[in-house]
């Protein structure tokens, strides 16, 4: 009886270090990915100067003068990233909350593999499903509002972003709705609440971390992604005018041009991914910020 002790306890050593190996691989490769960024980037941005990396306004890297200003691809990625998010989050949340309290059975069974669908589909085929539907779409917007347009703009991409982040917002925040207990629903119905109010008054805010969980993933996947936008936004390298206008996100300039970008336009495109990875990181420090203060106290 006393020999399985010892097993017992060499078998959790084990496993703690299987798993303290893990997380340190895990670790390793963001300080490898941070170390390779900076150590390629950071002597352009050094030769370029700061201020005119990131607030110059011009992109000309082929240029017998080059200029290499982000800032035109910066607010690009911002204004799709902000429409994005104006069109996915209020429909994932509220498709979550139907799922998670008002979605009959029978239609369960339909909307969420449907859900989970859209999650697996490649970004290539999001970007030709934009170029064959959003695109001619916003195209006929366009006229009307503008007089004229291709269509390949900077709403086809906050439209189809909208779309692409649907699933990670609503399988996000439906689990976390469905986490909260039963008990706070069935008070609010118990105090006379109708359902509707029980679900968005009471059970809705108990779920806000998990469901701002959600809205921090989606903007990552607003932010990261770079084939479906470089399909319909129209990747132009300029200061945002309008969004039906076309512009070019910080993914798809490096994603563009590495293929053939050499010397100082090659290590100016490295620079872009630590500008697009501390955009990222302040964004995950705000969202942080606001889910620690909005967390109920332990008092």
């Amino acid at each position: 009886m006393n020999s399985t002790k010892p097993m017992h306890k060499f078998r959790e050593i084990f496993f703690e270090y299987v798993f303290m190996f893990s997380a340190g691989i895990s670790v390793l490769a963001l300080v490898m990915i941070f170390v390779f960024l900076f150590a390629n980037g950071m002597p352009a941005i050094a030769e370029i100067g700061l201020m005119e990396f990131i607030f110059g306004r011009e992109w000309r890297p082929m240029d017998a003068s080059p200029s290499f200003g982000v800032l035109p691809m910066i607010a690009a990625s911002i204004y799709i990233t902000l429409g994005a998010m104006v069109i996915g989050v209020p429909v994932g949340i509220f498709t979550a909350v139907f799922l998670a309290h008002m979605c009959p059975a029978r239609l369960y069974v339909v909307l969420k593999p449907t859900v989970n669908l859209l999650a697996g589909i490649p970004s290539v085929v999001y970007g030709f499903f934009g170029i064959v539907i959003i695109v001619p779409f916003v195209r006929e917007i366009s006229l009307f509002f503008t007089g004229g347009g291709s269509g390949s703009s900077m709403l086809a991409a906050m439209i189809l972003l909208g779309i692409m982040i649907l699933p990670t917002i609503v399988n996000i925040s439906e689990s976390a709705i469905r986490a909260v207990p039963r008990s706070y629903y069935e008070g609010s119905l118990a105090l006379g609440a109708s359902h509707t109010r029980s679900v968005f008054s009471v059970v809705l805010p108990a779920a806000k971390s998990g469901v701002f969980a959600s809205v921090i993933l989606g903007v990552g996947r607003a932010v990261g992604e770079t084939m479906a936008v470089v399909m319909v936004a129209g990747n132009q390298a300029r200061m945002p005018e309008s969004i039906f206008r076309g512009g070019r996100a910080l993914t798809s300039n490096i994603v563009i041009e590495m293929g053939y970008a050499e010397g100082l336009h090659r290590d100016s495109l490295i620079a872009t991914g630590i500008v697009l990875l501390v955009f990222i990181f302040i964004i995950n420090i705000v969202f942080t910020v606001v889910t620690r203060k909005s967390a109920p106290s332990a008092d």
